[in-house]
C-alpha cells in the first residue's frame, strides 16, 4: 500500500491544488494499487519514513504564517526523509517554503526551512496565466500545463529546474526556467492543479513512490485520451 500524506489541507489548498493528492490515489487506484491518504495539520505528528508521496500545496500569507512554526520543527526529518528519497510535490508556497528565506518588499527576510538552495524576493509584477513548461520525463520531452499566479521570483542557483518554460513566466520571468527537481522532491507555480492535468507527470511520481519501497514499477497504461487531448488544445492555444 502507498501512502499518502497531505500536509496542512486546511491551511494549504489555494486554487483546489488538494486535486493534485486525488488524482494520485485516482491513478493509483485504477491500477487496483491500494493507497491511503494521511490529512496532517498543525500539531499533529507524522512519521515521514512511512510515508511514500507528500503533497505541499500553496495558501495566503495569513495562513502560510500560521503553519510556518509548526513546518519548522519537522524540518530535520524531513530533510532527512528527502535524502532517502521521499517523494515531493510542491506548489507555490510550498515551494518557496522548502528554500532559504523570502525576501519582502520592505527588506525583511522571513527564513525557510533551508533544505533547497534557492530563495524567493517579492516582486512587483504579478505573474499570472496560463503556462506551459517542457518536462523531462524518462529521458523524452514532455510539455507540461498548468496556470501560475504568483508575484514572489525565485532563483534556483544550481538546483536543476523541472522544466523549461515555453509560454508564460515561470520562476521569476527572467531565466526561462520553471520549478526545481531535487531528487525525488518536485517544486513548481502551476496550479490547475498539476497532476489531474497531466497524466505522465503523476505517473512519474508514482513510480518513483513505488521504486522508493523497492515494488514493481511497471504501471498498468490507462486511457489517457480526454487527459492528453486537454493539454494539446492548450499547448496549441499557447504556442
Amino acid at each position: 500500500m502507498l501512502k499518502v500524506c497531505h500536509l496542512y489541507p486546511d491551511l494549504l489548498n489555494l486554487y483546489g491544488d488538494r486535486g493534485n493528492v486525488i488524482a494520485f490515489a485516482q491513478r493509483c487506484r485504477w491500477r487496483g494499487m491500494p493507497v491511503e491518504v494521511l490529512e496532517v495539520n498543525v500539531g499533529q505528528q507524522v512519521n515521514f519514513d512511512d510515508i511514500d508521496f507528500l503533497f505541499l500545496g500553496g495558501g495566503s500569507d495569513r495562513e502560510q504564517n500560521l503553519m510556518a512554526e509548526d513546518l519548522l520543527k519537522r524540518k530535520d526529518a524531513l530533510r532527512q526523509a528527502i535524502e532517502k528519497g521521499l517523494v515531493v510535490l510542491a506548489i507555490c508556497g510550498g515551494y518557496q517554503m522548502l528554500g532559504q528565506y523570502y525576501l519582502t518588499h520592505e527588506g525583511q527576510q522571513i527564513p525557510g526551512l533551508g533544505i533547497l538552495g534557492l530563495h524567493t524576493r517579492a516582486g512587483h509584477k504579478r505573474l499570472i496565466g496560463n503556462i506551459v513548461i517542457e518536462v523531462n520525463i524518462d529521458g523524452e520531452p514532455v510539455k507540461v500545463v498548468g496556470f501560475e499566479n504568483h508575484s514572489g521570483q525565485t532563483f534556483i542557483g544550481n538546483l536543476n529546474p523541472l522544466g523549461k518554460v515555453l509560454a508564460g513566466f515561470g520562476n521569476n520571468g527572467q531565466d526561462g526556467c520553471e520549478g526545481v527537481r531535487y531528487k525525488n522532491v518536485f517544486c513548481s507555480y502551476l496550479h490547475g492543479p498539476l497532476l489531474p492535468k497531466n497524466n505522465q507527470l503523476t505517473d512519474l511520481l508514482i513510480g518513483l513512490a513505488l521504486e522508493r519501497r523497492s515494488a514493481k514499477t511497471e504501471l498498468k497504461p490507462l486511457n489517457d485520451e480526454l487527459e492528453e487531448a486537454a493539454v494539446k488544445v492548450m499547448v496549441n492555444r499557447l504556442l
